[in-house]
């Protein structure tokens, strides 16, 4: 029997253990800035995460079918807003990732992720249950032409933040195992040049997490205050602003890449495993809302956000304790910085959407 959409449909509790993440994320920003230059930026936390979710109320009024429709004119302007960061964009420590509007600066990668996922949902809503060659190279091309792009700038972190949704999407759209075993060979052929292509600082990145001693004071130096910074935190942690590693300004970006090991060191290793259950149970409940989306397509685009929530949390978390390369991909909901944030929160607000409209005819 069809319905009007109702907020009692909601996913209040999803929503519950969000901002719970973002609070511990403001409190944590706090604490690593405390009496540094980025001072105070935790308000203007605060201001991001409230003008998220009134985004992602207004997102979850719309039609997400609507949104599918419009994704071609959508991944036009996303490939416009990567052109325009090339030609316009600020550039930074040696990066032009940036586009700035008066004293808002806006990076364009993020909100591509978006408008990945929903074009990635819709090719695959729309093509056969079972995945072909012609479907695997499409959808690597719509994937990989923004990805180039954002590797161009350069930003290795962002670019690769774009792969899990591709290999969401081939694997949900029924990709083959032989198909699999093709791409992994490929890629291992082609890493030889992507290696070449990178810039020497990114090389340094992907190489030094695997023996930070080489190198203490320059490549290795931002894992080894790191892992430094969890080791000391011990069991319960020394408490909020207490941390030696975080106020002594040893750790690196401490409200930013690496809020993490502040949290760590602060919360100790309860604290730290409390927050990964956090953000087990969110993704959880994301893909419980995948299992009751009303159609394919729904399926596809929550499992997409599933996909990029997981990766980001992956990386970073194995970065910090010195198992992943530092790629600079931030810690969703909880590191400082308002595209990340209204990403994550655009995509909730379309999770929602998809989730208020399981039992519309």
């Amino acid at each position: 029997m069809s319905r009007y959409i109702s907020f009692r449909d909601f996913d209040w509790v999803l929503l519950a253990f969000v901002l719970l993440i973002c609070a511990l994320g403001v409190v944590e920003i706090y604490s690593a800035t405390l009496n540094t230059k980025f001072m105070g930026v935790h308000i203007k936390q605060v201001y991001w995460i409230l003008g998220g979710v009134g985004l992602m109320f207004l997102v979850s009024f719309f039609n997400y079918q609507a949104l599918l429709e419009r994704v071609p004119l959508m991944y036009l302007l996303s490939i416009a807003s990567l052109v325009a960061v090339a030609v316009l964009g600020k550039k930074y420590l040696g990066a032009r990732r940036w586009v700035q509007f008066g004293s808002f600066h806006f990076q364009p990668s993020e909100w591509v992720k978006l408008v990945l996922i929903l074009a990635i949902a819709k090719y695959f809503a729309d093509s056969k249950p079972e995945c072909t060659t012609q479907d695997i190279l499409k959808a690597g091309a719509l994937v990989g032409v923004p990805m180039l792009m954002v590797l161009a700038q350069p930003d290795l972190g962002t670019a690769l933040t774009y792969m899990p949704i591709a290999i969401m999407g081939l694997f949900l759209g029924g990709m083959k195992a032989r198909h699999a075993a093709v791409i992994l060979v490929i890629a291992a052929l082609l890493a030889p040049v992507g290696w070449h292509v990178l810039k020497p600082y990114q090389r340094d990145r992907l190489t030094s997490f695997m023996e930070p001693e080489a190198d203490p004071q320059h490549r290795g130096y931002q894992v080894i205050q790191s892992l430094v910074a969890v080791g000391s935190g011990g069991l319960l942690g020394k408490g909020t602003a207490q941390g030696s590693q975080t106020q002594g300004q040893f750790l690196p970006v401490p409200h930013t890449d690496f809020i993490f090991a502040a949290f760590a060191e602060e919360h100790g290793f309860v604290g730290a495993m409390a927050l990964l259950l956090l953000y087990f149970i969110v993704l959880m409940r994301l893909v419980q809302n995948a299992q009751t989306a009303p159609d394919r397509a729904g399926a596809f685009v929550v499992m997409g956000v599933v996909a990029v929530l997981a990766f980001h949390v992956l990386i970073n978390v194995g970065m910090v304790v010195g198992f992943m390369p530092v790629t600079g991909i931030p810690l969703p909901l909880m590191s400082y910085g308002g595209s990340s944030v209204l990403f994550m929160f655009l995509a909730l607000g379309i999770v929602m959407n998809i989730r208020m409209r399981r039992f519309v005819n």
